[in-house]
């Protein structure tokens, strides 16, 4: 098959990298990004081919034309030679582009909240793969699958933890490492939510209790806060939170990623994800906070944990869930192969 992927995201990277590995042995994969973040260095750190089809842009606009120039960008890199199949996360270029040519599109999600990019991707997908935990009933082209999209990179058959992660920080395997996320809030199933409401606070408290606080950060943080900065390169992330006592955050798909690897996550948030919330109420290694006083009581439970700490019982919760949950990159394989197979 000829199989397109579309990248906007860091996370994106992570989802696909493995599944576009296999298939590129026996297929011809294009891979198609907007240039945000660190997206571009992972996938060359992972020996990924790219194509760049837009950069970070402000527009007098808006979204709407943003969108509208990469989607005119995907339809032009692949006119010459259509794909059969369109794969992406959230998939509305992707959805979109394919009903232009003799194509299918296979979408995967798992943000209920994301309603306006669901509302304009859904009708034209072929296929939409979400988590069995999803909320939402999105009718006959949905496909539920046991897993979270975290486990297409961190289930034990795809992820080995690399200790020397620690030389970065000058850590030991013993020591209290908490990790921090900060969100900017700027996309656009993002806007008008919250998280921290004192970060400089937070980061006082947990450091008078003996942990090393690294903070990673999407946007500008306090002065106060300067020395927590992560200087861990990003590709190393998941080794520290592996080796990490706790994560807390405004990202829900950290707050995953730190879950599934057996480190007690705190998502600190006006928003309510169903996986973040299986994965509290089923298995106990994530704790949402939403409401007014979230901080408070977030930064009351983190400090908790780390004065009870004890690895072996969140890595037993790990075990508990792996025992239900699948290695989500097989399923992305099947369900590539399968449709392709039944569509053309």
């Amino acid at each position: 098959m000829n199989i397109v992927f579309t990248i906007q995201h860091p996370a994106h990277v992570h989802f696909f990298k493995h599944a576009i590995k296999e298939l590129k042995k026996n297929h011809d994969i294009r891979t198609f990004v907007r240039d945000k973040e660190i997206i571009r260095e992972l996938l060359e750190t992972y020996e990924i081919d790219y194509t760049v089809l837009s950069t970070l842009e402000n527009s007098s606009f808006g979204t709407f034309y943003i969108q509208l120039k990469y989607e005119y960008k995907l339809w032009k890199n692949t006119k010459e030679s259509p794909p059969n199949l369109f794969c992406a996360i959230g998939g509305t270029a992707a959805s979109h582009i394919s009903k232009f040519f003799d194509s299918k599109s296979i979408i995967f999600t798992d943000t209920e909240h994301a309603t306006l990019q669901n509302n304009i991707t859904f009708p034209f997908a072929d296929r939409i793969c979400t988590p069995d935990c999803y909320k939402e009933d999105i009718g006959p082209k949905q496909v539920r699958y046991p897993g979270y999209h975290e486990l297409a990179y961190l289930h034990p058959n795809r992820f080995t933890p690399d200790l020397s992660v620690l030389d970065y920080i000058d850590a030991d395997v013993d020591d209290k490492i908490v990790i921090i996320r900060l969100s900017a809030w700027d996309a656009a199933h993002d806007l008008g939510q919250k998280g921290f409401g004192d970060i400089v606070d937070a980061v006082y408290k947990l450091e008078s209790k003996g942990a090393q606080v690294i903070i990673t950060s999407e946007d500008d943080y306090p002065e106060e806060i300067k020395h927590c900065i992560s200087s861990v390169p990003v590709y190393k992330m998941h080794d520290l939170m592996y080796y990490a006592s706790l994560y807390i955050g405004e990202g829900g798909t950290m707050a995953s990623e730190s879950a599934v690897l057996g480190t007690p996550a705190i998502f600190i948030s006006t928003l309510r994800l169903g996986y973040l919330e299986e994965l509290e109420n089923k298995y106990g290694l994530v704790f949402n906070f939403s409401g007014k006083h979230r901080q408070k009581n977030a930064l009351k439970k983190s400090l908790s944990i780390l004065e009870n700490y004890d690895d072996k019982k969140w890595k037993r919760k790990r075990e508990k869930m792996l025992e239900k949950k699948i290695d989500t990159t097989k399923f992305i394989l099947k369900e590539i192969k399968k449709f392709g197979e039944n569509s053309f």
